[in-house]
């Protein structure tokens, strides 16, 4: 692993550091529906001065930088304090899908808006009965003529009340092998027939939605890959997520970290935590978790850097990182006892009531992207090459 940049990637960070001191972006607002205008306003800035999709094709609206350059805007855009991208499932899942499996009229339909953030995509792939096996998904799409019809439902969909496309994995063929059956569809969400309705998590949120498909049409064309063939392209985009997103995560877990480490060093006043031995075993071993967590992520894409492809190790990385992540929290929460626990509102809550939301919201990274336990098989099974219990 070299860490020693090149010319290319150090004016490469310098520029993009000094756009940013520029465009500073604005603090975000709590509310759900103005988050994500503001959200789209930001992504469309970044898109316009050339930072959005940094390692995409030219071609497709994209900068044609080296994956070393898109690791250095996630650092860049952390260190930054910016806000998570807006249309995060189409940037880290829907467009690598396109660009590596879509047929060049999708890529050219969809790739510039996805950058743009003038269409917002979701993933519809979990099921009230299909989570951590995925494959037994129920969700049928019937060919009528040169359309499929679905019918169905999906739950945990990030976003799916502002979403204009959805990834979803449907059943078209109930006879194969639960693997075999399933294709990939990109469907647009304001089609008639199309219902979400939000749901409501214990951090106080409404990001997740529930969504449900009545005779929705879905034009042929609109299918990724083969018909029957879309279980290879869920991997892939899941080999994506799991890789990409858990290195931008990790940089936005440790800037939350480095701010509840300053915390830590002011408070309480006289008696701060980071002076307490029990306090500052636990803030040790959060900052040693942060350190290895990443160069844990340098190590995996590196293997990417030299040929390889995002493969079940990513599985590694979002398992430890989840848990990491609500370690740290739940650990500094405990630490700073009742006033740990005062939520937004409270005139005596600690950072405006942050880290309690946070600690609620880390809850569900053990889930999201695949459960732990979905992951801990993973490993076992294509990492480590253990059999499979019978």
């Amino acid at each position: 692993m070299d860490f020693a940049s090149s010319q290319a990637e150090e004016r490469f960070r310098s520029d993009l550091r000094a756009w940013l001191e520029a465009n500073p972006p604005a603090a975000e607002p709590s509310a759900l529906a103005a988050w994500v205008a503001q959200g789209k306003a930001w992504q469309r800035r970044l898109y316009e001065a050339g930072w959005c999709g940094v390692h995409w094709p030219a071609a497709y609206g994209g900068r044609g930088a080296s994956l070393i350059e898109q690791i250095i805007f996630q650092e860049e855009m952390a260190r930054a304090r910016a806000p998570q991208l807006i249309n995060l499932a189409g940037l880290t899942m829907g467009g690598p899908v396109l660009i590596a499996h879509g047929t060049e009229a999708q890529k050219q339909r969809h790739l510039q808006k996805i950058l743009a953030a003038d269409e917002i995509w979701c993933q519809g792939f979990s099921e009230p009965n299909a989570g951590s096996d995925l494959a037994a998904l129920k969700t049928r799409a019937v060919l009528d003529g040169d359309d499929f019809v679905v019918n169905g439902q999906k739950v945990w969909t990030s976003f799916a009340r502002y979403a204009d496309w959805c990834m979803l994995l449907v059943r078209t063929d109930v006879e194969a092998p639960k693997h075999k059956g399933i294709t990939f569809l990109l469907v647009d969400m304001h089609s008639p027939g199309v219902t979400v309705r939000p749901l409501r998590q214990i951090s106080g949120d409404e990001d997740f939605n529930e969504v449900f498909f009545e005779d929705v049409r879905v034009p042929r064309a609109n299918v990724v890959g083969a018909v029957n063939g879309g279980w290879d392209i869920t991997i892939a985009t899941l080999m994506h997520e799991r890789q990409t997103l858990t290195y931008s995560r990790q940089l936005q877990s440790r800037v939350a970290l480095e701010d509840l480490l300053d915390l830590a060093r002011r408070w309480p006043a006289g008696a701060p935590l980071a002076a307490q031995p029990l306090a500052r075993q636990h803030l040790a071993a959060a900052v040693i978790d942060s350190t290895a967590m990443k160069y844990t992520a340098l190590r995996n894409l590196t293997g990417v850097l030299r040929g390889g492809t995002p493969g079940p190790e990513g599985s590694v990385e979002k398992l430890f990182w989840s848990e990491m992540y609500q370690r740290m929290l739940e650990n500094f929460v405990a630490l700073t006892g009742p006033y740990g626990q005062l939520l937004v509102g409270s005139p005596h809550a600690l950072d405006e009531g942050r880290w309690p939301h946070l600690m609620l919201y880390s809850r569900g990274r053990t889930i999201a992207a695949g459960s732990s336990e979905i992951q801990r098989n993973i490993i076992a099974e294509r990492v480590l090459g253990l059999p499979r219990p019978r």
